[in-house]
């Protein structure tokens, strides 16, 4: 039985609520992960790029 290869993890920012992680996929992907309390919202890297932009225009 071979082991299914997991993704390498980073946490980026943490408050009491929130969580921003990414993970290095096994395929060479790389995802993000926006946890705010109890839903998780999953980022391609093209996907995460354009909603940094989308925060920074909040400013």
């Amino acid at each position: 039985m071979s082991k299914t290869p997991q993704p390498e993890t980073e946490t980026l920012a943490e408050t009491e609520n929130y969580l921003v992680w990414k993970a290095e996929e096994p395929d060479g992907e790389t995802t993000y992960h926006l946890e705010l309390n109890n839903l998780t919202v999953h980022f391609f890297q093209e996907e995460w790029e354009e909603f940094q932009e989308l925060i920074r225009a909040l400013e």
